[in-house]
């Protein structure tokens, strides 16, 4: 049986190849074999809002708006740390960088704990360790091994133990954060050069609802040559979703290349924009 998100995916991936025809609410329900009151009801189930609210996030000129409407605000939010739990809907998290000598020894003697659990966008790995999570990374269809693989090239010499009863509170934390009293950060533990983490740092400071560029990235980290290397740091970031690469697009307003697909990158950025939808 199809999930929710998957059902979401075949519907936005439809809207994309008929962006011109404008399809209704029937069509597409058409396409996913549901008739519309039960389209209807998957869009309130998962997003939380109407299909017809839903969709408007999806156009060029929402994403170049929202851009507009953020330019300049990400150096800000770095050079003075406004990722803070006052913050709507925000996630706070502390995070801690591996030294040198544990990124050398490429995992030697650490246990990390990972388990595979749902999310809103389908099913995630989840990999942490006694310092905190050390991945979140979205499964596709053909199972969990792809990212257990990806975990294992990060720490090479680690013990990997599956134990999904004791990583299951970050689904919790990270998916349901208004149904959670706790607000205590989320720790992480980082490995990666520098540069990478540096640029992992300013992507915290990217509020849920918000959109950058890689040339603003660029800038806020005080770098704005090295588009294309920000680039490249944020396709390896190693905790998605909490990191919120996903919130960075082209300067043109196309939504660009995601890790997790381009497709599950807008579903988490409509679904961002409706949970703030419902707040206002």
């Amino acid at each position: 049986m199809e999930s929710d998100y998957e059902r979401i995916e075949k519907a936005i991936l439809f809207l994309q190849d008929h962006v011109y025809d404008q399809p209704g609410l029937e069509e597409v329900a058409e396409y996913l074999h549901l008739s519309p009151y039960h389209f209807q009801r998957l869009f309130k189930r998962w997003a939380g809002i109407t299909p017809k609210r839903f969709l408007q996030f999806l156009t060029l000129d929402y994403a170049k708006q929202l851009l507009g409407e953020n330019r300049n605000n990400l150096e800000t939010a770095y050079r003075t740390g406004l990722s803070s739990p006052s913050r709507l809907h925000d996630l706070f998290v502390a995070f801690d960088a591996v030294t040198p000598g544990e990124y050398k020894a490429l995992g030697s003697g650490l246990e990390i704990l990972y388990g595979v659990h749902s999310s809103p966008f389908g099913s995630c790995l989840v990999a942490l360790t006694e310092r905190g999570l050390c991945a979140l990374s979205f499964v596709d269809a053909a199972g969990p091994q792809a990212a257990l693989d990806s975990l294992h090239r990060q720490w090479p010499k680690a013990v990997l133990k599956e134990s999904p009863g004791r990583t299951e509170w970050v689904i919790r934390r990270v998916f349901e954060p208004l149904q959670q009293d706790d607000r205590s950060p989320i720790p992480l533990l980082l490995k990666g050069t520098n540069f990478q983490i540096k640029v992992w740092e300013a992507l915290l400071s990217i509020p849920m609802g918000s959109l950058t560029s890689y040339q603003e990235l660029a800038r806020a980290i005080g770098n704005p040559t090295a588009s294309r290397a920000v680039g490249s740091a944020v396709g390896t970031n190693p905790i998605a979703y909490l990191i919120p690469c996903h919130r960075v697009i082209r300067s043109s307003g196309a939504f660009g290349n995601y890790r997790y697909g381009t497709v599950r990158k807008k579903a988490i950025l409509l679904w961002e924009q409706a949970q703030l939808q419902q707040a206002h």
